[in-house]
C-alpha cells in the first residue's frame, strides 16, 4: 500500500520539538475521553430550528470515530461544535455540556482551541500559496518558525499525509496544482502542523476517486494512532472500515453508538437497523 510504504520510510522519526505537545511521552495509559457530549442542544435561526437534541456521547482518545446518518440529521453540526465552527453562524444557540480533555469548549478560547481540534472539509481547500507554506499555515501563526524548524514540520506533516514523497521537490509549487485526492492530504497535512489533540474530518473522501479514497481511509486509521480522530461519512461502509465506535444519527438525534463491529453486527434500535439495511436514507 501507498500509506505503508511511505510510513516504514519514515521510521521512528518525530513530531519536531516546535510543535510538540505531550506525543512522545508514551501511550501506555488506557484511551480516556476525549470529547465528552452530555444532554447536549443546538439550535439555529435564534431557537427556530432545534438541529442537536438532547445528545450523549463519550467520544475515546485515540481512536477513530464515525458519524452516520441520512443528510440533514445532524452529523455535520456537531462536528462543526468541536472546534467551535458554529460561531461564524449568526442566529446559534446552544445548551448543555461539551468538553475537550474536561475542558468547557465554549469557555475557551476560540484560537487556542483550533490549535487543539485540526479540521479537514469535505472538498479539499487549499489556500493558493505554495505546498510549503499551506502546511506551515498555523504553526507561523503560533510563533516565529526558522526555516529549519519549518523543514522539519514540513517533512514530518507531509509524511505523515502519505504526501512526503510526491511533493518532496516541489514544496515551492502552489497547492492548487497538486491533485485532488493529493490537495486533501496537503490539507491533512496542514490541519496535523499544529499537532492537535483532536482531527475532524467532514466528508473527507467524498469527492474524491477510489484511489485516493483507500489512501485517506489507511491514513485515517494510522492517525488514530497519536490523534483522536471524528469523521462524518455517509459511507456506512467506509465507517466499517476505519471506525473504532460508531454513532448513528436521525432527525437531530443520538439514535445508536457503540463498538462499530457490534453496531453494524447487531444493532439494538429499529431505527438504526433500518438504515443499516437500506430501508430508508
Amino acid at each position: 500500500m501507498i500509506l505503508q510504504m511511505q510510513l516504514s520510510q519514515q521510521g521512528q522519526s518525530q513530531m519536531p520539538p516546535s510543535v510538540v505537545s505531550q506525543e512522545g511521552q508514551g501511550n501506555a495509559k488506557l484511551p480516556c475521553t476525549a470529547i465528552k457530549i452530555e444532554d447536549f442542544n443546538l439550535w439555529y435561526d435564534n431557537g427556530a430550528f432545534h438541529a442537536l437534541k438532547h445528545i450523549s456521547l463519550d467520544i475515546p482518545e485515540r481512536q477513530v470515530t464515525a458519524f452516520i446518518g441520512p443528510s440533514g440529521c445532524g452529523k455535520s453540526s456537531l462536528l462543526r461544535t468541536f472546534d467551535r465552527m458554529c460561531d461564524f453562524v449568526g442566529g446559534v444557540k446552544t445548551e448543555g455540556t461539551l468538553e475537550l480533555f474536561g475542558s468547557p469548549i465554549f469557555a475557551m478560547d476560540a484560537t487556542s482551541l483550533r490549535v487543539k481540534v485540526g479540521m479537514v472539509f469535505q472538498r479539499p481547500n487549499p489556500f493558493p500559496m505554495s505546498i510549503r507554506d499551506n502546511v506551515l499555515y498555523g504553526p507561523a501563526r503560533i510563533k516565529r518558525l526558522s526555516k529549519e524548524e519549518g523543514d522539519q514540520i514540513c517533512e514530518y506533516t507531509l509524511t505523515k499525509a502519505a504526501l512526503w514523497d510526491e511533493v518532496k521537490d516541489k514544496l515551492g509549487e502552489s497547492g492548487l496544482s497538486l491533485s485532488g485526492g493529493q490537495q486533501q492530504r496537503l490539507c491533512i497535512a496542514r490541519a496535523l502542523a499544529t499537532n492537535p489533540d483532536v482531527l475532524l474530518m467532514d466528508e473527507p473522501t467524498s469527492a474524491l476517486d477510489p484511489l485516493s479514497t483507500a489512501v485517506i481511509e489507511e491514513l485515517v486509521v494510522d492517525l488514530a494512532r497519536d490523534h483522536t480522530v471524528v469523521i462524518v461519512t455517509h459511507n456506512m461502509q467506509q465507517a466499517a472500515r476505519v471506525a473504532d465506535k460508531t454513532a448513528f444519527f436521525y432527525l437531530g438525534e443520538l439514535i445508536e453508538a457503540g463498538p462499530t463491529r457490534e453496531l453494524f453486527a447487531s444493532p439494538q434500535e429499529k431505527r438504526t437497523q433500518q438504515y443499516l439495511s437500506g430501508r430508508f436514507s
